[in-house]
């Protein structure tokens, strides 16, 4: 997996590419959302256009990203998921819990 960062309109926004399995693609993303913590980022969108499948460990993944970014005062939302995502996601009951959003600018603008 690779993760691309950007920030637009204040928000930083993670392009996340490839699928997040176990393994260096959970380091991957752990790693960037420590950074941003660390960096004190509070709106993070993270972009899921590109990741056609996660495991469920992935998925705790996602879920430990929100929680290390609530912990800041900050908010975690989602954009553009895959069809499998989003059904994982919805099973899971996940999709109750991130704000998530078909377009980018809606989701950016939700921040505000």
């Amino acid at each position: 997996m690779k993760i691309e960062k950007r920030k637009k309109n204040g928000v930083m926004i993670l392009d996340l590419k490839g699928k997040i399995l176990i393994g260096d693609a959970i380091s991957e993303l752990r790693t960037a959302i420590n950074n941003l913590v660390d960096e004190n980022e509070t709106k993070v969108l993270l972009n899921f256009q590109e990741v056609p499948y996660l495991d469920s460990t992935g998925l705790g993944e996602v879920v430990r990203s929100y929680t290390s970014i609530k912990k800041i005062n900050g908010m975690v939302k989602i954009v553009n998921l895959a069809s499998k995502v989003k059904d994982l996601m919805t099973i899971t009951k996940l999709i109750t819990v991130f704000e998530a959003f078909e377009d980018e600018d809606q989701a950016i603008a939700s921040f505000n």
